[in-house]
């Protein structure tokens, strides 16, 4: 009954949505250094992306962590011209492409040189709705962002944005403060993966519908 409520209310005034305004960009310092402490503090946090036409914005509800030696992470086998985003000072961006269709928006979480980092794998939308469903091609709120490829897309993100750094102030691709504190966090076993797939290194907002996967995995 509270996610129809929601999504009603969203729908009759997108600018109600909480996290319109008051939304304070990061700084390198305000982030932690450490993979899995990035993936849980980035729950709740914003994902902006400043277009001509207006800003896109939604509040991060789910993550994924990569930590260092990390067998289902990019960076196990060390540097490689792919992945070399990875190992840069936590705060910059890593995109990649995946399954032969979509980007991937990562966040590098370690000191340079170290490999890790952390998956965005959905927002509950908050501004530019109109805007990322006609990128998208839906008309439900819930398929806007819901998903690591979903959101990419929605906020145009892709392989231009790999190495950015998220904290500059210049940056039209940038994580802010949140509009709202978090609700209870929850953790579970990654999705998608073949690798050390039983460790539970996915955070998400419990009980948010924005967040990706089945019911279950949503509790």
């Amino acid at each position: 009954m509270a996610t129809r409520a929601f999504l009603s209310r969203a729908k009759r005034n997108p600018k109600s949505m909480p996290g319109r305004h008051r939304i304070r960009r990061l700084r390198r310092g305000d982030l932690p250094v450490g993979t899995i402490e990035l993936a849980r503090y980035l729950i709740g946090k914003t994902l902006l992306r400043e277009l001509p036409q207006g800003r896109l914005s939604g509040r991060i509800v789910e993550t994924e962590a990569y930590p260092v030696g990390d067998p289902a992470g990019h960076a196990f086998r060390g540097l490689t011209p792919a992945n070399q985003s990875l190992f840069l000072l936590h705060g910059h961006a890593y995109v990649h492409f995946t399954y032969g269709s979509c980007w991937l928006m990562n966040v590098t979480s370690e000191l340079p040189g170290v490999g890790g980092g952390v998956l965005i794998r959905a927002l509950e939308p908050l501004e530019g709705i109109e805007q990322m469903k006609r990128r998208r091609g839906v008309h439900r709120l819930l398929d806007i962002a819901r998903g690591p490829g979903r959101l990419a897309e929605a906020l145009r993100i892709d392989e231009s944005f790999d190495g950015l750094d998220l904290c500059d102030r210049k940056s039209s691709l940038w994580i802010g403060t949140a509009p709202k504190p978090a609700g209870p966090i929850g953790t579970s076993a990654r999705i998608g993966i073949s690798r050390a797939v039983r460790r539970k290194l996915r955070f998400y907002e419990r009980g948010n519908p924005f967040v990706s996967g089945t019911l279950r995995q949503r509790e």
